[in-house]
């Protein structure tokens, strides 16, 4: 399975307090996300390739 580094948006700002936020990276499955502030001691979600568009559409709203 393909991999990709860690990704988080932009607007999480450069590790301020309160800058924290979800990270995501593509897998030959689709998705996984996980909550940046935990970084490896987060639990990751898989998601479907729609999912993650699903949640991304939502996200920005």
């Amino acid at each position: 399975m393909t991999t990709t580094k860690w990704r988080k948006s932009s607007r999480s700002g450069n590790g301020d307090a309160g800058s924290n936020c979800v990270e995501a990276r593509a897998t030959g499955a689709g998705f996984e996300v996980r909550d940046s502030k935990l970084s490896e001691d987060s639990p990751v979600f898989g998601l479907a390739q729609g999912d993650f568009v699903a949640l991304l559409a939502n996200a920005k709203r």
